[in-house]
């Protein structure tokens, strides 16, 4: 088992040194997803909410938020982030929509991006209730999980 490196000598919390580690290309893809009620869905689909395009402003709130992850995740490192795309499809319910959400993100560095793919994916789901939450506030956000990542000491992983 490895050493948990995230602890200090006085057992409390640091951000690990990352030095001495390979600079790597390195990629994370993740899920979340939104329900929404055929009122809402047909507003974001037809561009007719009050606040704009849904999918557009939460597409820019999910590549702000991976860009600012270490400011909201605390043992997060910031990162030069080389690239960040968020995508959509919609599954139909029987009476709702699902929204579902993946962002991938990559970068070149000495640490990977997986949490920067979950905060992103997550801002997505969130701004997509903030903007229609007035129609409906029982929508739900689903499970918000790592699909895959590519790069680092670690190797490869795939849900």
């Amino acid at each position: 088992m490895t050493e948990f490196t995230h602890i200090n000598e006085q057992g409390n919390a640091k951000m690990v040194d990352v030095s001495d580690k390979n600079i790597t290309k390195r990629s994370a893809i993740a899920h979340s997803s939104i329900t929404v009620n055929s009122d809402i869905y047909q507003q974001i689909v037809d561009h007719t909410n009050q606040k704009g395009n849904v999918l557009n402003t939460a597409q820019i709130a999910g590549i702000m938020a991976a860009k600012n992850t270490s400011d909201i995740i605390p043992m997060c490192h910031p990162l030069p982030l080389t690239g960040i795309d968020v995508t959509f499809d919609w599954q139909a319910n029987k009476q709702t929509y699902t929204l579902n959400i993946q962002a991938t993100v990559s970068t070149t560095g000495k640490t990977g991006v997986e949490m920067e793919a979950l905060t992103a994916a997550s801002a997505v789901a969130l701004t997509v209730y903030d903007m229609t939450k007035a129609l409906d506030k029982g929508m739900v956000i689903g499970e918000t999980y790592l699909l895959s990542k590519t790069g680092g000491k670690s190797g490869d992983y795939k849900r």
